[in-house]
């Protein structure tokens, strides 16, 4: 089964930590691809991740686009960024 190999194939990393946290315990990372999603990623925009140990291993991440919804995307689609607490502070307030 397809599903299965995928599952077994260790994935490239691109830096992702689940333990990198910004200030208020938040993960974000900026896209750096859109080539299978162009209507859903936007390179150079900052994404919030959530905590997803299933879709990690599978070399996925679950990112929150401005809608509020979650989706998973490959994470080679993504750099994980550190911001500031001003930065951060300014984000969460303007969703």
């Amino acid at each position: 089964m397809k599903l299965t190999a995928l599952a077994e194939k260790k994935p490239k990393s691109n830096g992702f930590s689940p333990r990198k946290k910004g200030p208020s315990g938040s993960q974000y990372v900026v896209c750096v691809k859109n080539d299978e999603y162009p209507a859903s990623l936007e390179i150079r925009k900052i994404y919030r991740v959530m905590r997803d140990s299933a879709a990690t291993k599978l070399g996925m991440l679950r990112v929150v686009d401005e809608s509020g919804e979650d989706y998973l995307y490959p994470e080679d689609h993504f750099i994980v960024i550190k911001l500031t607490p001003a930065v951060e502070r300014f984000i969460r307030s303007a969703s």
